[in-house]
Parts: structure tokens; sequence; C-alpha cells
């Protein structure tokens, strides 16, 4: 069975849930660690699916991994190769399908609700939920690509997430585990103290109740997961 190829920006931005979803479905996969300068597969023949996870840098960085990056995306979605993008890896998949990426009029660093659209896509993916509570932690935006459906929004991030058929791009975190959580506070502290707005929240606020965040989080990413892995070839 050919595994799903989750590709790592970041190292202390892995795969998180995503992970414990896939073993309990007994789907393999493989981590390519970009971060650790791991070579790049060079076609999506050998993988399931694609999936990219977050990273403090910028799509629009001048960084060697990048255009071979959405080369791949692109292959993929031409090969009907289903792709999963987290936060940076939801901007890859926008930027590779003809989308562009800037900068966010609102920093969004912490917990924060997201509203699900009204329309039958959204549907497909979140079921009956109009709402939910989801982390985030980005200050740049991605738009749709066209034939892209908006999913998501928030008041501070019109695009929180699309669908292009069974592909799925996110600007929010729903990958996350306490784990996660407590470690970007710690590593992400500066930033934390650096930034300021209506969405950016201290390291305590956002570890509150975290037990009961990260688990309602995990049911939402459940569902998604489900219905990505569904179009798994």
């Amino acid at each position: 069975m050919k595994p799903v190829a989750i590709f790592r920006q970041f190292p202390t931005e892995g795969p998180g849930y995503f992970t414990m979803f896939l073993d309990s479905h007994s789907i393999p996969w493989r981590l390519v660690k970009i971060d650790a300068n791991e070579t790049l597969p060079v076609n999506t023949n050998q993988f399931r699916g694609l999936v990219f996870m977050g990273g403090p840098m910028s799509v629009n960085d001048d960084l060697p991994w990048i255009a071979p990056v959405l080369a791949l995306i692109q292959q993929a979605v031409a090969n009907d190769i289903p792709v999963l993008g987290h936060c940076l890896g939801g901007q890859l998949m926008s930027k590779a399908l003809g989308g562009t990426v800037s900068k966010s009029p609102v920093k969004e660093i912490g917990w924060g609700e997201v509203s699900v659209a009204d329309n039958a896509v959204a549907r497909e993916w979140f079921g009956e939920a109009s709402r939910f509570e989801s982390f985030h932690w980005h200050g740049e935006t991605f738009t749709l690509p066209d034939g892209a459906t908006c999913l998501l929004s928030s008041p501070y991030c019109k695009n929180q997430a699309f669908a292009l058929n069974m592909h799925l791009g996110m600007q929010c975190h729903v990958e996350m585990t306490e784990d996660m959580v407590k470690a970007w506070c710690e590593i992400g502290a500066d930033e934390i103290a650096g930034s300021s707005g209506p969405a950016v929240q201290s390291a305590a606020a956002i570890q509150t109740d975290l037990l009961n965040r990260v688990s309602a989080l995990n049911q939402i990413a459940h569902r998604l997961y489900g219905k990505w892995i569904s179009s798994l070839i």
C-alpha cells in the first residue's frame, strides 16, 4: 500500500493529531523533513496523498524547496492525488493552484472561532457544524484558487479553508495536540510578546482549558480527515 507523504517545513510544526488518525485507520505514512534538508520526491506516483504542515516562513520567500513543492502540488492535483494543507500548507496549495498569499490585515495567534460557510461543499466536510473554535498562528492569508469553494472564515480572516474537489487547504490549525500548543507557546514567546491586536492571545490564555479545547478540535479534525482519506487512491 502506498503511503501518504507528510511534508514538514519546521521541526515543531509536525503532523500532530493527523498521524494519530492515520495510524488508527492503518494508513501508512512517510514524513519528509524539509527542515532537515531531506531530498524531496520528484514525482507523486509513489504516494496516495500529499499533506503539507505549517511553518514560520512565507511561501513568497526565496527558499530552494518552495518551487519544487509547488510543482508537486500541481502534479498531484493533475493526477487526482488528494492534497491536504495546514496553514503554510494551505498557502502553498493556494499559490500552486493560482491563488496569492499576502500579509493579513490582522495577525491571529491563539484560539478563535471560525464559521462554516453556508454551502453544500462545506456541509460535505463539516456536517451540521456551523462554527467551532480552532487554533490559529498566522500573519499571512491566501486567496481562493479558481474553482475552489470557501469552507471557513473568521472575523479576522475571510478565507480560513477551501476545497477543490478532494483537495483541502486550511489557514487554521486543526492538527494540534496539547504538547504542540505548549511547545509553540514556549518557542513563540517572543512573537507573542511582540504582537498585538484583537486576535493575539497571551500564552496563558492560549493554554487555559487546554485539554477540553484540544479534544473538541480533534473531533473536528477527525471528521475532516475522514472525509479526506475517503478519496485516497
